[in-house]
């Protein structure tokens, strides 16, 4: 098994270590950060690179329905498809908070390909 597949880059937010170096996210870490990245760009928000991103975005200031929900699951799930191929999405599970109508955690679970190792991120995402 090659884990080098899965990469080394720059940490986000870009961070500096205690040598004054910037940190970097290896293997896991990097596609972890890497699914982040694609869900908290908007697409056409990068100028050289306009299909980037998910377009969950369009919906921030739509109701929260059922119908905006699934919306976001295909625009999660279609980004991921697009964007990371060193994973495969097993689950997209969206989660209203607590006290909280206008959030949804949107609960991802996936499997890294090379190492077959599964693992779940939340991302927040606010409507209205």
């Amino acid at each position: 098994m090659d884990i080098d597949f899965l990469g080394v880059g720059w940490t986000l937010p870009v961070q500096l270590q205690e040598e004054h170096q910037i940190a970097t996210a290896k293997y896991e870490q990097a596609v972890r950060q890497s699914i982040w990245a694609i869900l908290s760009t908007a697409r056409g928000e990068r100028v050289m690179r306009p299909d980037f991103g998910c377009r969950i975005h369009d919906q921030v200031f739509a109701p929260n329905t059922a119908g905006t929900v699934g919306q976001i699951i295909s625009d999660v799930e279609s980004a991921l498809l697009d964007w990371e191929p060193r994973i495969d999405v097993l689950d997209i599970e969206p989660v209203e908070a607590p006290g909280q109508p206008n959030l949804l955690q949107i609960s991802i679970n996936y499997r890294v390909r090379t190492t077959n190792n599964a693992f779940n991120l939340v991302y927040p995402f606010y409507l209205q």
